[in-house]
C-alpha cells in the first residue's frame, strides 16, 4: 500500500516543530535565525516574500543543504535555526521533516504558511520579475 500525502503531512506534523505565526513575524531579521521560502519563483514574483527570507525552491532542498552536494548552499549550513515557509505549510513541513532526517535538528516551519503570515500583517518584500 503507498502512503498519501496526507499521511505524509501527519507524519511530518507529529515528528517537527511548528512556529505559530505571530511568533515568526518577531523572528525577522534575527541573526540567530534563517527564514527559507519555498515556494516556486513565480509565487514569489505573483505574492512577494517574507521580508529577508532566502529562498529555495522544495525540488532543490535535499540538493543545496546537504554540504557533500555540488548544488549546496552555504547559507543553509550556518549555525542558525531554519525556519521554512510554503504557501499553506504543506511543502514547510515536509521540507523541516527532511531536513531533520538529513541530521538538522534546529529546524522548524511556519504554520499557516505565507496565506497566514499575510493575514497576521507581517513584512513582505516584493520580488521583481526575472
Amino acid at each position: 500500500m503507498t502512503k498519501t500525502y496526507q499521511v505524509l503531512l501527519t507524519e511530518a506534523y507529529d515528528q517537527i516543530t511548528t512556529i505559530p505565526t505571530e511568533v515568526a513575524v518577531d523572528l525577522v531579521g534575527d541573526p540567530d535565525t534563517l527564514i527559507v521560502d519555498l515556494r516556486d519563483r513565480r509565487e514569489l514574483e505573483r505574492e512577494g516574500k517574507i521580508a529577508g527570507a532566502f529562498h529555495c525552491p522544495r525540488g532543490m532542498l535535499e540538493f543545496w543543504i546537504d554540504p557533500s552536494s555540488p548544488y549546496h548552499k552555504p547559507v543553509l549550513a550556518e549555525a542558525k535555526q531554519i525556519v521554512f515557509y510554503c504557501a499553506s505549510a504543506w511543502r514547510s513541513a515536509l521540507a523541516a521533516k527532511t531536513a531533520q532526517d538529513m541530521g538538522f535538528d534546529n529546524v522548524a516551519h511556519i504554520e499557516g504558511g505565507f496565506t497566514a503570515w499575510k493575514e497576521a500583517n507581517g513584512a513582505v518584500e516584493p520580488v521583481p520579475a526575472k
